[in-house]
């Protein structure tokens, strides 16, 4: 598959592309709204990859062209863009192309992070009322620590939630997230519960902010 990374520059876009590239077959292109500093954060990665003996292929291009011809779209930019992200490349998306949200939409005081949901109800539903309606929404890796992606030296052992309406949606996602290693898919109900895996954010990283050695903290439920 075509895996597509919007915000693929960021931290969390970052961690995504090296794994998938690390741990599967599939086709993996960053995007930004700065075609330039796609590109030349695709041959940081690749060099990264290589420094490790992974002969791994990551393209960069401006968001239109990266989500062209994509079987899934992670939309990994900060919350507040989510939706308008989806809007501006809604003509490029093939229809059947899947979303992912990985977003949380947090405030923060002297206090900590605290859960801020739109009032979609969620930044994945959010997402969903910006695409089109050939175009399914799953929100996942929202509970996972970007350091804890992009550090290649870090073994993972967590769990990824899933939700969404489009059973075969979510199986495609499903097996997405499998294929890294580490990583553990969940599947918790319908689009609408979104709100209650995205809430979990902003406990992890005031937990990983007041307790020593919790820096890449992530969730794994028995």
């Amino acid at each position: 598959m075509r895996i597509a990374l919007l915000g693929g520059t960021g931290d969390i876009g970052e961690g995504i592309a090296l794994r998938l590239a690390r741990d599967t077959d599939h086709e993996v292109v960053i995007g930004s709204r700065d075609a330039e500093k796609a590109e030349t954060r695709a041959g940081e990665y690749v060099e990264r990859l290589g420094e490790r003996g992974h002969d791994a292929a990551v393209e960069g291009y401006g968001n239109e062209e990266a989500t062209t011809a994509a079987d899934v779209v992670v939309v990994s930019v900060p919350p507040e863009y989510a939706a308008s992200t989806v809007e501006v490349v809604a003509d490029h998306l093939d229809d059947g192309a899947v979303l992912i949200c990985p977003a949380t939409q947090m405030d923060r005081d002297a206090t900590g992070f605290h859960y801020d949901p739109p009032a979609d109800g969620s930044v994945a539903e959010a997402v969903a009322a910006a695409a089109p309606e050939g175009n399914p929404v799953v929100g996942a890796f929202q509970n996972i620590a970007a350091g804890a992606l992009t550090d290649l030296d870090n073994e993972l052992d967590v769990d990824v939630v899933l939700t969404g309406d489009d059973v075969d949606a979510k199986a495609t996602v499903g097996d997405l997230v499998a294929g890294i290693d580490g990583l553990r898919t969940l599947d918790a109900g319908g689009l609408a519960n979104s709100s209650e895996v995205e809430s979990i954010t902003p406990l992890l990283i005031n937990l990983a902010m007041n307790n020593e050695g919790m820096h890449d903290l992530g969730v794994r439920f028995q």
